[in-house]
């Protein structure tokens, strides 16, 4: 069976088949009985993984449905599985909109803090064509040539060996041990200037790595080329040891984004940790806190007049004797020192569910934040705009009061389809305290 890399929307399931090949049916993935149980056992021996899917049945056979998490699994035999997050009017199966999902996703890693992704530039953007895996696997090459471009960092390493010449430092106890019979022999401890410190083993360790996981021959052939540059440095055995031996100070700092990507690749565990030895590599992104990140940096952009703090975090609900805060109160997004304070949500909403969907506990969440930021007028909720027609609604908390609260859709593709106009309806809506309807 060869290896394929398989793209799946968000809520479309995986399912076990009844025979050995990998394939696609109405955007769902079928797996052979062995990849799958596989990815069950990865789903079993992890409480996190278990937030990322549920289980069901597809077409009468056992099944996991993606759910608000996206990113990628590799099993052992390389076949991969990216599951991109569900945008509005995107279609699960066509070729070029899952592209357009994979550009909107890049984006979104993108503000994510102290992390790798934010160096995602244009020219990654564009090839979203290729599968995450691949995508991911050139941006830790373009990290390494920008590493190699100024200078792979050499370092003293200490060497002990039995010598026929004496050379540093007589070690007593090894000679008394290893010489007794060869007395022209010395047993000695001596420093060298050698490239093959930890972390350039690491970078090596993690070329060897994906030159074998890689289906793309562009990034083979550049890692061959890397290959050559490290030549001569040996690899890490001991992948969570050496890490921990990692030494980045000033002059080393330019180490740190390739070493980030070296942390995803060998360890797996930059956004999540998880155990088993089912699956080979996984990388997986919670959907709330990318959107939450990616809503946050677009209103900083866009209002660059106004002063937007996100996950702000002065307030707490409830305060001790000692006047010590409790439970701290944190925002998402806070414009203008708490005139508009909203909470993003990846949710979609139905107008046939009770409120919409709207949860009871992310009403009383605003209720607090109104009453603890002095003189907020307006309260939302952010909602990513979905394919169902859900009619933006606001809420009075009281008949005599100004507080109220409205919920907002916003469109995941307008950075990409460049909807200006939607764009400057929707932060007028938020400005003037109104909700508006974004078609």
């Amino acid at each position: 069976m060869n290896p394929k890399t398989l793209s799946l929307i968000e809520y479309k399931a995986i399912y076990k088949s009844n025979d050995n090949e990998v394939k696609e049916s109405d955007g769902n993935i079928a797996l052979p009985p062995t990849l799958f149980e596989a990815l069950e056992n990865f789903y079993f021996a992890n409480a996190s993984v278990q937030e990322f899917f549920q289980p069901a049945r597809v077409y009468g056979k056992k099944a996991l449905r993606a759910k608000n998490y996206v990113g990628l699994i590799q099993f052992h035999d390389g076949t991969t599985i990216e599951i991109l997050p569900k945008i509005a009017d995107l279609d699960d199966t066509d070729e070029e909109k899952q592209r357009e999902a994979r550009e909107i996703l890049l984006r979104m890693l993108r503000t994510l803090k102290k992390s790798p992704f934010r160096h995602i530039d244009k020219a990654q953007l564009k090839s979203a064509y290729l599968p995450l895996f691949e995508i991911f696997v050139s941006m830790f090459l373009e990290e390494v040539a920008a590493l190699v471009r100024r200078g792979i960092k050499s370092d003293y390493i200490t060497r002990e060996e039995n010598l026929k010449y004496f050379k540093g430092k007589l070690k007593i106890g090894e000679q008394l041990k290893h010489n007794c019979v060869h007395k022209e022999r010395f047993y000695v401890a001596y420093d060298e200037f050698l490239s093959d410190r930890v972390e350039n083993r690491l970078i090596k360790t993690t070329l060897r790595k994906l030159y074998k996981k890689s289906r793309s021959s562009a990034n083979q052939q550049r890692i061959r080329e890397f290959l050559f540059v490290f030549d001569g440095i040996g690899t890490s055995h001991d992948h969570r040891s050496d890490f921990q031996r990692v030494k980045l100070d000033r002059q080393m700092n330019h180490y740190e984004q390739v070493l980030a990507w070296c942390r995803i690749f060998l360890l797996g565990q930059s956004f999540g940790p998880y155990r088993g030895k089912d699956v080979a590599f996984a990388l997986l992104f919670d959907m709330n806190r990318l959107f939450e990140s990616y809503v946050g940096e677009w209103f900083r952009k866009k209002l660059t007049n106004r002063k937007v703090a996100l996950q702000d975090g002065i307030h707490h609900l409830a305060y001790l004797d000692d006047k010590s805060g409790r439970f701290r109160l944190k925002p998402d997004i806070v414009i203008d020192d708490g005139l508009i304070v909203a909470d993003t949500k990846w949710k979609v909403l139905d107008e046939e569910k009770n409120n919409q969907g709207v949860s009871q506990a992310d009403m009383y969440q605003l209720f607090a934040y109104g009453k603890k930021y002095e003189g907020c007028e307006q309260l939302f909720l952010i909602y990513p705009k979905s394919h169902k027609s859900v009619p933006e609604e606001r809420y009075y908390f009281h008949q005599t009061e100004n507080l109220s609260l409205s919920v907002v859709f916003f469109d995941l593709r307008w950075n990409v389809k460049y909807k200006t106009g939607d764009q400057k309806k929707f932060l007028d809506a938020i400005m003037q305290h109104s909700s508006v309807q974004i078609s």
